[in-house]
């Protein structure tokens, strides 16, 4: 195994796919020569060409219908938006188009490809770089959404993404791009989509609290969790990988076993993914809740440029909503 940052695992699942499918293109805004402004495909138009990894003009739209019509031709693109942010200009292509493929052509067609965002706070990006969409695209039905919490994962899910039938939305994490680090696995391997991971396992005490999180936030999560056990809470925490399908059986087993639940993610908190949650929480764990579920998000404001370390939920505003819902 190699040690690897998020950036790099994420560049090695690219290269991986490119050299076993020859369909396989990257296309975005110097994504080539440059290898994006995350450096996260550094490389690949050196090994691979011009024909395969294409930089394209800053037009989010035109990069979306463009990948559109090569998968509906039997390609293979994965493009990369630059900040999620800049998902919104293509939009329609995501919602009218991508999603709708399927259906609209009674099966006869499928868009088989991957957009690659990376996305929330943490970089001093301000309001027009450091947006969490996900819940957006949640709500559209045709996509499933994928966002990692390390680079393990996010290869696996990465290859997995691309090797799907349905169009997916992978998004990045980019404030641990090159903070998360860990070891991972130098060949061809997947982590299968729609399936949570259990990350912290909790003892069935009176005080304990599952904890719903992903992407960045995980490691906040993490964090507020070994504070919470020096105050004897035992925290459960469930990297959720794939926000949709997402896998409301293992959600719902942590759930039962503890009879709490905290979920934390970027996103302003008013019809962020962690409503859906809750509802679905509510749905299937009614009748083992021991206190109301709890959400720590972030502020129903657009993003702020100086103030981001207070905006976004961090380790500090996660723990008192972990203390408060274990002594209700």
């Amino acid at each position: 195994m190699a040690r690897m940052n998020l950036v790099q695992a994420i560049n090695d699942a690219l290269r991986i796919e490119m050299k076993r499918d020859d369909r396989v293109v990257v296309l975005g805004e110097d994504v080539g020569r440059v290898g994006g402004v995350f450096r996260v495909t550094q490389g690949l138009w050196d090994e691979f060409g011009g024909d395969r990894v294409i930089d394209t003009p800053l037009s989010e739209s035109g990069i979306l219908g463009a990948a559109i019509g090569m998968a509906l031709y039997g390609l293979v693109p994965v493009p990369e938006i630059q900040f999620a942010d800049f998902l919104y200009p293509g939009v329609d292509q995501i919602v009218n188009e991508l999603a709708k493929m399927r259906w609209r052509s009674g099966g006869e067609y499928t868009a088989k490809m991957v957009v690659r965002t990376p996305f929330g706070g943490g970089i001093r990006g301000g309001l027009y770089h450091s947006q969490s969409p996900e819940s957006l695209f949640v709500h559209v039905a045709g996509l499933k959404v994928v966002c990692p919490s390390n680079p393990y994962d996010a290869k696996g899910l990465l290859l997995a993404s691309i090797r799907d039938p349905d169009p997916v939305l992978f998004f990045e994490p980019k404030r641990i791009y090159r903070a998360a680090r860990g070891e991972v696995p130098a060949g061809d391997y997947i982590v299968e989509l729609s399936k949570a991971k259990v990350v912290r396992e909790a003892r069935k005490t009176e005080r304990a609290v599952t904890i719903l999180a992903w992407g960045a936030m995980l490691g906040e999560a993490m964090a507020a969790a070994d504070s919470a056990r020096d105050r004897g809470i035992e925290c459960e925490i469930v990297d959720l990988c794939t926000l949709w399908p997402v896998d409301i059986d293992t959600i719902a087993k942590s759930v039962k076993k503890t009879g709490r639940v905290v979920i934390v993610h970027e996103a302003p908190k008013t019809c962020g993914f962690g409503a859906e949650l809750v509802a679905l929480v509510n749905e299937r764990c009614f009748l083992h809740l021991e206190a109301p579920p709890v959400r720590v998000t972030g502020f129903d404001t657009p993003f702020p440029y100086a103030l981001e370390m207070d905006y976004l939920p961090l380790a500090h505003r996660i723990f008192p909503a972990i203390v408060e819902t274990s002594r209700f």
